[in-house]
């Protein structure tokens, strides 16, 4: 049949939450990652790629550069439909990349209209009047507003990508997709009589996810979070399938490398140690100062694996890290863990981890290139967004790999993503 949806994920954790609901809704999904190299156009075995990109808080020229060689090499594999996909808590400074990426993109596919939705109601992401909440807060009230790299503190989402863009934005309004995906195209061409270029979308709940994907239909370009993905697989006629999520068994150690400093994750790393589980504590300030913290995490892994998961982490409390990158400015503070982590990563894997969860999409980025891996087979989900995965090793082993957004994820995760493994070899 082809590969109907080619997708452009801004990190690696995003690519796989998208692809998970992708797998859900009946598509067989290949997950690559970054760019194969050019002229390299394997055939692939999907109905979707995801192309895994870690271009989420580079510089924007970089983030477009990165974006713009993504399309050219799903256009040249024969993807039908291109899908930007971003954080649904919608990361991104006021300098960009968001907008700079779906404008380049936009003129790339000579198209002169996209639609923008993060919503994701499953993990408490929804868009209203063209503002994004948390859970029951606005997303500037949420913890979001200190994230390290990309704080959020405006809500309305017309009024942040306005400001990342040339073109105008526009807002197709609750009351528009509530109507149905017929209405929902009335009113984007009204738009784009009008010279809007991007129009964000409401959506409060699954169902307008899937009225906006049924409208969506035809476009060249969709961009959103991960939700969207529920709407677009049936218009290609797929429908929800659990043999899509089959892995091989998984076996060998348990691990969790977290380098999230989201609320959510801070809550999953003190659940993992109130339940006196094995934990070692990656401090900035040691790394900065000259000592070999991996390797210490590494000799403390050497004396738990046995009684494992075994976690290492980097997650403070908001105060804290502004107290570091103080010390070490933000962008040095943020390298020196995701290479430390991802230095970590490998030494567990060659110890026999082959269970490994990882917890942030800039520590699942460097984690990921520091093990070598080019694909991804997308699994069952744990949480909603964030599912199992499973990657070819040299010398045949299977690793057993999540790729956890900070945002995303119950307070037991890190457990519960063991157990359900455990439940699905039983």
């Amino acid at each position: 049949m082809g590969i109907r949806l080619g997708c452009i994920a801004d990190d690696f954790t995003g690519a796989t939450d998208l692809a998970n609901n992708l797998v859900r809704a009946g598509m067989r999904v290949v997950q690559l990652i970054d760019v194969p190299p050019p002229g390299a156009v394997p055939a692939v075995d999907a109905d979707a790629v995801v192309v895994a990109l870690k271009s989420r808080t580079v510089p924007p020229h970089d983030a477009v550069e990165a974006s713009l060689r993504a399309l050219a090499w799903l256009r040249s594999a024969g993807a039908e439909q291109i899908y930007f996909k971003y954080c649904s808590t919608f990361d991104s400074t006021p300098a960009g990349n968001i907008g700079p990426v779906t404008e380049a993109l936009m003129d790339a596919l000579d198209t002169d209209f996209s639609i923008a939705t993060p919503a994701f109601p499953d993990n408490g992401r929804t868009v209203f009047k063209g503002h994004l909440f948390v859970g029951d807060v606005l997303l500037s009230e949420s913890g979001m507003r200190h994230h390290p790299l990309t704080p959020m503190t405006d809500s309305n989402l017309v009024s942040v990508l306005g400001a990342q863009t040339t073109c105008a934005v526009g807002l197709i309004d609750h009351t528009v997709v509530a109507a149905g995906a017929e209405a929902i195209r009335a009113r984007i061409e009204d738009l784009r009589k009008e010279g809007v270029g991007i129009a964000v979308a409401d959506a409060v709940s699954n169902d307008d996810l899937l009225r906006l994907g049924a409208a969506a239909s035809g476009l060249p370009l969709v961009t959103a979070g991960s939700g969207l993905a529920i709407g677009l697989p049936a218009n290609w006629g797929f429908e929800p399938s659990r043999a899509a999520a089959q892995l091989p068994p998984a076996g060998g150690h348990a691990a969790v490398v977290s380098g999230s400093v989201s609320v959510a994750t801070n809550g999953q790393v003190l659940e993992f140690l109130r339940g006196g589980r094995p934990a070692f504590s990656v401090d900035p300030l040691r790394i900065a100062a000259g000592e070999d913290v991996a390797g210490q995490a590494l000799a403390f892994a050497d004396a738990h694996l046995a009684d494992g998961p075994v976690l290492v982490y980097s997650t403070e409390t908001p105060d804290a890290v502004r107290s570091v990158q103080g010390r070490l400015g933000a962008a040095e503070a943020g390298e020196l863990v995701e290479r430390t982590l991802a230095r970590v990563a490998q030494g567990l894997v060659e110890r026999g981890v082959r269970r490994l969860v990882v917890a942030g999409g800039e520590t699942s980025g460097a984690v990921v290139q520091a093990l070598g891996l080019t694909g991804l087979r997308i699994g069952p989900q744990i949480d909603p967004g964030v599912p199992w995965c499973a990657a070819d090793l040299p010398g045949g082993d299977t690793l057993h790999l999540t790729l956890k957004s900070g945002n995303f994820g119950g307070p037991g995760f890190f457990t519960d993503a063991f157990g359900l493994l455990d439940r699905e070899a039983s």
